[in-house]
């Protein structure tokens, strides 16, 4: 193939540019040999003529083919050069927003500056377990690459990541290991991966800071062994730190910072545990402070504080030690603050005795103040015969502080890294290890010393490592498929490191250069020119004596020899370590105390160590030679210690690339991208890649790619490898070209292109015949179709004139009919109009001249009315006047006789013989006052009841108009012209009054009439409604037919929503269950162990018998009771729940309300009794005091008194009762106003009268006790002693009585007295709260009054029809409460009964337990029951449906029927064979009344199954076996506990064999949670069977032949992760493995919901794991995958319809495959396009819709990519949606499962127990 024949027109391709480094172009003419120039056309239409050098022939790079750019990995390119990479990884990043890309073997990554939400726990698990070419390019490809061939070889592997500093090393080092700690989680407690994650933000707090390129940047190097055991468990790790930048502490450029620990704990100095610190703002500080700004945008450095204290505790690392570390930082910050003053011009300097600054260092560090102060600003010099301390100057003292903060710190940091080490080490031996290796990238800066000496260094020794490794793996490939091996010429960088390394190279010049005495950087700079002015790799600039230049594999850089020396030094003052190895703080002096033993481990490990000034005694001397060692030496070792591992591993290589320097997100920088490509290596791996043959193609790949340009006569040979073979050698001539392997064809560069270039000539020639065939066709169907449409059109036209024209002459013969009758009709309305006018007119006219006359002599006649009673009125008023002036004198008269009288009384009463002859008469004086008292209210009541049934309505008015009279009287009295004119109006008044009353009687006689002919005309109504009611239960039902429809929405929608709540309430349940069974198994894992251990030589069993559901089941035994209790609850909430549903909303109110006031009656009777109660013990304690002081008129005082209050209580409740016969009455008629007001006012009539009847009551008990009170004060002040002792029938009334007794007597009396009143107060409160209660008892009465009289007033107002709804609805109202009531007492009884007959079966338990334990020879009783039961099977003709065992053949039993028993052994019998024969067993048991026996045999079936589950934990028949059988015994143990809601379906005979002694719910639970457990082992077994078949099956397989088209493949597929011969599934195969199971647990007779629920389960996994891996893969995501996914889809729809599947919402679970297979078959253009895929796609999240747009890949030239313009017209449509964060579905969520009730119709006589069981020991009852 020629030069002309690829640079021919439109042929694109890439020319220099200075911007963009390269820029498209395409070929506008066509190139011959010779040519001088190439005619381009730029992508802006400019022209350009790029000239071409004829000696070199060097044409411009070829651009690949639109359809390989994007691809995921840089060798499938066609053409491999750089600006095919550069522009392949553009359009990644920018457009699919795709950060890693594979370069061959090495993952490029590039900083996206951007949160992605690629990292999370379901990312992982879809990476884990897959291999690296099937998944896009991701760090968790490389991690399960390594982790997977650690696995597989067994050999250690390695993960190099290196880039520049902000390119996101430690980020891609940080996923990597939580890769490694999620796959390989330890398998014991040690929590090992929670450990290693622990250690990265320690790490980045002592170790990063922000630089100007990177806000986080690692300063320093470091390598993680991560250790794994046998079983690939992580177990351990171990770090190696290099080369850190210690001078960061103590000097930092513009807009850098330091280490970010020394801004974190200054913005947490605030802390209380912080306070000695003396620390302040990170501004106050020199050390924090030289960069400018010390915060970071978006980081807060107290919270990162938080996190690196919390990782120091995760590690192990006491509280003591980490308050040293903080106080050794906080001292580094306060030793930068030193002021330091010079003295004598300079030469010597001195600190202040009192700066704050020395004190808080010395504080914190524990020295000596004096000592530390002195050796900061003085050396010590030692010669050869004596010692001199000499004065420092001031730059001297600032350069040994700062080395001294810098040499604390470097301690520091390798005392933590120690023990991070200790903490991640571990004792058991490591089988393997992967190390995580992230290391600093090629460096080069404007001034670069040494540090980035050294960086570049190591990254020359890694870049040789990886030339050889990429080399051998190219080697090893060839060598693998035959291909003749030809040396490729790769860059080797080994002269550049001898020019470093080797003898007499730049490092050991630099090491004889320090040991010289007086040696200086110019005097070591100018021994390297002399010495290697002739190396290729080192030249020396122009103008600089003091610089070198090195030229590295990646670039040439630029070194200044300024500091070289000191750094490689890294002097510090012995005479200042001695002062910190002398501090009081242990773990500082530790820091320094080790140095000399430490230093030959710390030069292997670590490049830190430091060399000490010392003196020069012998004896020093040689214990001194280890620190004689440069950091150049020390690093020098160490990466030679790196590479000897590197070297005894595998490596994998990520290289991180920075896309621009200003850490914008997604910007694309070309000149940076392309620097670090050149550095990193990746163009170097591209370049020896296409030195041989980059293209390769399996040849079942090749073949259906290239087809199409195949003869048919090859197409019918059956070796596609000789087809291939002679297709190649008819398409390109040169043998060279291409090379055939053992399974691959191997092409040069460009050769893969050429092939597309013919398959796309091909496919356009084709393109073009079709076209042509196609719209000459479409042509012809036109033209026919348009003749035929012209005829028809010509035929229906002239039918329609026709039509037309009849139409017209019809419409004018109409019109003039129409016209004369309209005429006829105007003059006939205008004549009637006139005529009815004028007898309007003449009407209107004449009742106005007769109302006239009549309103005339009406005024006359009212006239005449007023001026009689005017006339009246006058007279009775002065005739009133006059009488009450008289009342007055008489009464003024009466009342001075009566004053006169009442003096006379008194006096008389004071005298004590009128007291006695009142005390004598009283008793019968009160008697007979009450009994008067009470005829007299008896009189006055129904005198006053008859009084207000007359007059209520008249009087009320009457007294209103006296009141108003009397008070106009009293105002206006002195006023005589105001006086007549009041006294006309109030005779004016009167008139109306009567009036008034006379249209009352008028009103009432014509309401009396009304109301007759209301009543008739309600019992018309009635009639109308009845005939109503049946209409409007016709329009009802038509309406309820009408509405159905709606109404069954609403209830699927309901019925859903409740579905939802469920299924997430059983989900929890669930996985708690799940929790549970993990617990339990991992128990069962510790007690085997421990039985191992335990176990002697000798092999212990334990007893069978041994019961041990507590320890397997853990549910704790419930007492019957509550199981009762709580059973009852149930079906109470289920019977009531259907009616409640059918209530109105006010029902539900109303019974709120009557809960509400039953609560307050509750709480009101509860305070009474209360009160009762300490009445009751109050009159007891009265009673015990009276009993020996109380008298005989006190008892007759306290016993009338008790009558009166049992009266007065008589009364008052017999007044309620009249109350409430009054209200009830007025409630049934209901039907008149007058009747309500009339018992109103008889309501209030009542109370009256009983208020002031009480209060009479009271005063008359108050005058009583004062005279009784009154009277014994004068008994006992008295002189008659004898009187006193008489009256008071003292208990010494025979003694004689002196003064003592006397006041003693008195006291008592008082005493009594004082109980007396208090007893009468207490009851008198009594009462009064009564009457309150009354009153409120009225007032609620009053309230209901009310707003029934509204009611009914709205009823009046109400049309007829809707008063007699309104009644009808009241009526029902209170039927429902009243029938509330009645269900509440009723289902209270039954609960009762209920109760009581639980009880009465465990007290028949107990007793028969009783009777039990009283024998005593349990031989004698076996052998009685075995007699009996003898007995019974006598008696007992037929198979009663019970099997009997005796209790020692229970362990054969289990091993027998579950332990020993295989699927097979039953499969020809009844399905669930055991389950019956086990609840026979159960049956008996409980038959015979045996508990003991039941639980015995219930725990050793649970305890059997779970052990037969154990040890086939990975067979789906075992386990499908035993879901059927316990889900069976589930459902007999319901349907035949005598539990009325499971028998509904039981025949009589099925009835018979109910248990009748036990309940045994607790074991229908257990079993339940058993079942549950079976049935997620059985998911997890189907999923394990199904899940390596999914992704080959549905998204690979190619189920339509043909139709997928294959691209080129990169060095990913051939990755060497692949086992050999991996086999690939079709969706036949997993339709086969779906047949099998359906088969399995169909045979075993499992429950048909159950069979649904799981392939609802396996259906959702099946979407579940070809979505994620759709989501995760570029390849697949085309449209061909997307016709190939639907038609999968459809046969698996398929599938379920046919096995009668479809309601199980499996096909449900596929619905988001489904949507992203039409996804990718949608057309991806228009703004109509992005409306009908969100229309579409909504099962899938706008995460997942966009993810795959990026993804989507044309396979043909002739599909179309979907521009960035589309995706974001996609995400405007879907931001509305509050879709989940996640991209990956759940693979491993599950379903909650229920378990229907589902009874069986065999009966239990009919099981028949075939010989094959071995159960002769079980005997049929």
């Amino acid at each position: 193939m020629s030069t002309a024949q690829l640079y021919t027109k439109y042929t694109r391709v890439w020319i220099p540019d200075p911007d963009e480094v390269w820029r498209s172009a395409e070929i506008i003419k066509d190139y011959k040999e010779g040519d001088k120039s190439l005619h381009l056309k730029l992508e802006d239409e400019t022209l350009y003529e790029y000239p071409i050098d004829l000696q070199g022939n060097e044409l411009p790079f070829l651009r690949n083919p639109d359809i390989l750019v994007g691809e995921n990995d840089l060798t499938a390119l066609s053409y491999l050069h750089e600006p095919a990479v550069l522009h392949n990884l553009k359009v990644r990043f920018l457009e699919s927003n795709h950060i890693y890309t594979y370069c061959g073997i090495v993952l490029v990554a590039i900083n996206p500056y951007e949160q992605l939400p690629i990292y999370e726990q379901d990312v992982i698990y879809a990476y884990s377990g897959q291999n690296m070419g099937d998944m896009d390019p991701h760090i968790f490809a490389v991690a399960e690459e390594a982790y997977k061939q650690m696995a597989r070889d067994e050999k250690n592997q390695s993960i190099i990541v290196s880039g520049e500093s902000g390119a996101g090393k430690t980020v891609s080092a940080k996923y990597a290991m939580r890769f490694f700690a999620t796959v390989g989680g330890s398998a014991s407690d040690t929590n090992i991966e929670a450990k290693v994650l622990a250690s990265s933000p320690i790490m980045e707090a002592i170790g990063n800071a922000k630089t100007t390129r990177n806000d986080n940047s690692s300063r320093f190097g470091k390598y993680i062994q991560i250790g794994f055991d046998k079983r690939y468990h992580i177990i351990g790790a171990n770090m190696r730190t290099y080369l850190l930048e210690k001078s960061r502490v103590v000097f930092q450029a513009e807009d850098e910072r330091n280490y970010h620990i020394f801004y974190q704990l200054c913005a947490s100095a605030s802390l209380p545990e912080f306070k000695d610190l003396g620390l302040t703002c990170a501004e106050d500080f020199f050390y924090t402070s030289q960069g400018g700004d010390t915060s970071i945008d978006g980081v807060d450095d107290a919270d990162d504080f938080e996190k690196t204290r919390h990782a120091f505790t995760l590690l192990g690392v006491k509280e003591s030690h980490q308050t040293t570390i903080f106080r050794i930082i906080a001292a580094i910050l306060h030793l930068g603050n030193l002021e330091i003053q010079a003295e004598r011009d300079g030469d010597a300097c001195s600190v202040s005795s009192e700066d704050e600054h020395l004190n808080n260092f010395c504080g914190l560090l524990g020295v000596e103040y004096s000592q530390m102060q002195h050796w900061l600003c003085h050396r010590k010099l030692v010669t050869t015969s004596e010692t001199y301390v000499k004065s420092m100057s001031v730059q001297q003292v600032v350069n040994a502080r700062n080395a001294l903060a810098k040499h604390i710190y470097a301690r520091l940091f390798n005392w933590i890294v120690q023990h991070i080490n200790k903490a991640l080490h571990t004792t058991v031996k490591q089988h393997s290890f992967i190390g995580v290796l992230d290391i600093y990238g090629f460096e080069t800066f404007e001034v670069n010393s040494f540090e980035q000496f050294c960086i570049n260094y190591a990254n020359e020794k890694l870049q040789q490592q990886f030339n050889s490794h990429v080399f051998k793996l190219e080697q090893e490939e060839y060598m693998k498929e035959g291909i003749p091996w030809t040396l490729i010429d790769f860059y080797d960088n080994q002269p550049c490191i001898d020019l470093i390394e080797a003898k007499l190279g730049i490092l050991d010049l630099l090491d004889e250069e320090c040991k010289v005495p007086k040696g200086t950087d110019q005097n070591w700079a100018q021994k390297l020119y002399d010495r290697h002015a002739s190396s290729q790799h080192f030249q020396k600039p122009r103008m600089s004596n003091t610089s070198f230049i090195v030229l590295h594999f990646a670039d040439k850089v630029e070194y200044q020899s300024e500091g070289f020396l000191e750094k490689n030094r890294d002097t510090v003052y012995e005479e200042q370590i001695n002062i910190l190895k002398a501090s009081k703080y242990q773990m500082v002096a530790d820091l320094f105390q080790d140095e000399k033993d430490a230093a030959p481990t710390t030069s292997m490990a670590k490049g830190t160590s430091k060399i000490s000034v010392r003196s020069a005694r012998p004896v020093i001397k040689a214990a001194n030679k280890e620190h004689k060692k440069t950091v150049g030496h020390q690093f020098r070792n160490s990466l030679h210690l790196l590479m000897e591992t590197l070297n005894a591993t595998t490596p994998h290589y990520v290289r991180c690339i920075k896309p621009n320097d200003e850490k914008l997100p997604f910007k694309f920088d070309p000149k940076r991208a392309v620097q670090q490509l050149r550095a990193c290596g990746v163009l170097e791996t591209i370049r020896i890649s296409a030195a041989g043959f980059p293209s390769r193609w399996s040849y079942h790949d090749f073949f259906n790619r290239y087809r199409v340009l195949m003869k048919k006569r090859d197409l019918s040979k059956n070796d596609k490898k000789q087809i291939c073979q002679t297709l190649l050698e008819d398409l390109i001539k040169d043998p060279d070209k291409f090379q055939f392997g053992r399974t691959k064809i191997f092409f040069r560069a460009g050769q893969v292109a050429y092939l597309e270039k013919l398959r796309a000539d091909k496919f356009r020639a084709a393109t073009i015949m079709i076209q042509k065939t196609v719209r000459g066709w479409l042509q012809r169907v036109k033209y026919k179709r348009l003749r035929q449409a012209a005829m028809v059109i010509q035929r229906y036209t002239r039918g329609h004139l026709a039509r037309r024209l009849a139409e017209h002459l019809r419409r004018t013969r109409a019109a003039i009919i129409f016209q004369k009758q309209y005429r006829m009709l105007r003059i006939l309305r205008a004549f009637q109009r006139v005529r009815n006018a004028t007898i309007t007119i003449q009407a209107f006219a004449r009742g106005m001249f007769v109302r006239r006359i009549y309103r005339k002599i009406l005024a006359e006649h009212k006239a005449t009315i007023l001026q009689k009673y005017v006339r009246g009125w006058l007279a009775r008023t002065r005739f009133h006047r006059v009488r009450g002036a008289t009342i007055v004198l008489q009464c003024y008269y009466r009342r001075m006789k009566a004053r006169q009288e009442l003096k006379a009384l008194r006096i008389e009463a004071r005298s004590a013989q009128h007291l006695k002859k009142l005390n004598i008469g009283m008793e019968n004086k009160v008697v007979q006052l009450q009994r008067k008292i009470d005829e007299q209210n008896k009189e006055y009541k129904l005198l006053n009841e008859q009084l207000s049934m007359l007059t209520s309505a008249h009087s009320s008015e009457v007294e209103k108009l006296k009141k108003e009279l009397v008070q106009y009287q009293q105002s206006h009295r002195g006023d005589g012209n105001q006086l007549v004119s009041l006294q006309e109006e109030m005779e004016h008044l009167r008139l109306e009054l009567e009036k008034a009353h006379g249209e009352r009687k008028v009103v009432e006689d014509s309401y009396v009439k009304e109301k007759d002919l209301l009543r008739k005309r309600i019992s018309d109504l009635e009639e109308e409604n009845a005939l109503l009611k049946q209409e409007k239960e016709e329009l009802n039902s038509r309406i309820l037919c009408q509405s159905e429809d709606e109404f069954a929405r609403n209830t699927v929608e309901e019925n859903i929503q409740m579905k939802k709540e469920l299924e997430e309430e059983r989900s929890r349940y669930q996985n708690l269950v799940k929790e549970y069974s993990r617990l339990e198994q991992r128990y069962d894992n510790l007690r085997d162990e421990m039985t191992i251990i335990k176990q002697a030589p000798g092999h212990r069993r334990n007893p069978s018998n041994q019961s041990s559901l507590e320890s397997d089941s853990n549910y704790p035994s419930i007492s019957t009771s509550e199981i009762g209790d709580t059973e009852d609850v149930i079906q109470q909430v289920e019977e009531v729940g259907m009616e409640k549903a059918a209530m109105d909303m006010t029902l539900f109110l109303k019974l709120q309300k009557r809960v509400r006031e039953l609560e307050q009656e509750r709480k009101k009777l509860q305070t009474q009794l209360e009160k009762k109660e300490q009445e009751s013990k109050k009159s007891q304690v009265i009673e015990m005091k009276t009993e020996v002081t109380s008298d005989h008129e006190d008892f007759a005082y306290n016993s009338l008194k008790r009558q009166e209050l049992e009266s007065e209580n008589k009364k008052l409740k017999n007044e309620l009762n009249e109350l409430r016969k009054a209200i009830a009455d007025r409630a049934t008629q209901n039907n008149s106003s007058n009747d309500i007001q009339d018992s109103y006012n008889l309501l209030l009539n009542q109370l009256k009268s009983a208020n002031e009847e009480l209060e009479v009551r009271k005063e008359e008990v108050l005058i009583l006790r004062t005279q009784i009170m009154k009277a014994a004060q004068q008994k006992e002040t008295g002189k008659n002693m004898e009187s006193i002792t008489t009256n008071a029938s003292w208990p010494n009334s025979d003694k004689h009585i002196d003064q003592e007794d006397a006041i003693e007597a008195y006291q008592g009396m008082c005493e009594t007295n004082r109980l007396l009143e208090a007893q009468l107060q207490d009851q008198r409160r009594e009462h009064e709260e009564e009457v309150e209660a009354l009153k409120n008892q009225v007032d609620a009465m009053q309230e209901e009054l009310e707003k029934q009289q509204q009611a009914f007033l709205q009823t009046l107002q109400l049309s007829p029809e809707a008063q007699v709804e309104f009644g009808l609805q009241q009526e029902i109202t209170r039927l429902t409460n009243e029938n509330l009531d009645l269900k509440e007492l009723l289902e209270k009884l039954e609960k009762n009964e209920k109760k009581l007959k639980k009880q009465l079966k465990i007290y028949m338990k107990k007793v028969q337990d009783f009777e039990a334990s009283q024998v005593t020879v349990p031989a004698e009783r076996r052998q009685h029951e075995r007699n009996m039961q003898v007995a019974v099977q006598r008696k007992e003709k037929d198979f009663q449906g019970m099997l009997e065992y005796y209790k020692e053949d229970e362990p054969l039993l289990i091993r027998n029927l579950i332990t020993d028993l295989k699927p097979q052994a039953v499969s020809a019998t009844v399905p669930c064979l055991p389950a019956y024969i086990l609840y026979m067993c159960i049956r008996h048991a409980d038959y015979i009344n045996d508990d003991q026996k039941v639980h015995s045999l219930l725990t050793s079936t649970i305890n059997g199954i779970k052990k037969v589950l154990k040890k086939h934990n990975d067979d789906f028949q075992m386990t499908s076996f035993w879901l059927a059988n316990t889900c069976r015994l589930l459902h007999c143990l319901k349907q035949y506990s005598g539990d009325a809601g499971f028998m509904t379906q039981n025949t009589p005979k099925q009835n018979e064999h109910c248990l009748k002694n036990f309940d045994l719910t607790e074991y229908r639970q257990v079993l339940s949670h058993l079942s549950i457990q079976i049935y997620q082992q059985l998911i997890k077994i189907a999923e394990g069977i199904l899940q390596p078949m999914i992704v080959s099956a549905v998204l690979e397989n190619e189920s339509i032949q043909g139709l997928s088209g294959v691209k080129p493949m990169g060095y990913r597929n051939r990755s060497s992760s692949m086992a050999d011969g991996d086999s690939s599934y079709s969706l036949d195969a997993i339709i086969r493995q779906l047949n099998t199971f359906h088969s399995i647990m169909c045979d075993q007779g499992l429950d048909p919901e159950i069979v649904q629920q799981v392939f609802k389960q396996l259906f959702y996994m099946i979407n579940a794991v070809a979505l994620n891996n759709l989501l995760l893969r570029k390849d697949v995501c085309s449209w061909s995958t997307g016709m190939q996914l639907r038609f999968n889809i459809s046969q698996l729809e398929e599938w379920l319809r046919g096995k009668n599947l479809q309601q199980s919402g499996a096909a449900q679970t596929l619905e988001p495959l489904i949507q992203a297979a039409q996804l990718l078959q949608l057309k991806k253009k228009t703004s109509e396009d992005a409306e009908a895929i969100c229309s579409l796609c909504t099962s899938l999240t706008t995460q997942q819709i966009v993810k795959i747009l990026n993804l989507y890949t044309p396979v043909n030239e002739f599909e179309e990519r979907v521009t960035v313009a589309f995706i974001r017209d996609i995400q405007m449509h879907l931001q509305e949606r509050n879709d989940p964060p996640q991209l990956l579905l759940d693979f491993k969520h599950m379903f909650p499962v229920l378990f229907p009730f589902n009874p069986s119709s065999i009966t239990m006589d009919s099981i028949h127990l075939p010989a094959s069981l071995n159960l002769e020991f079980l005997h049929k009852v």
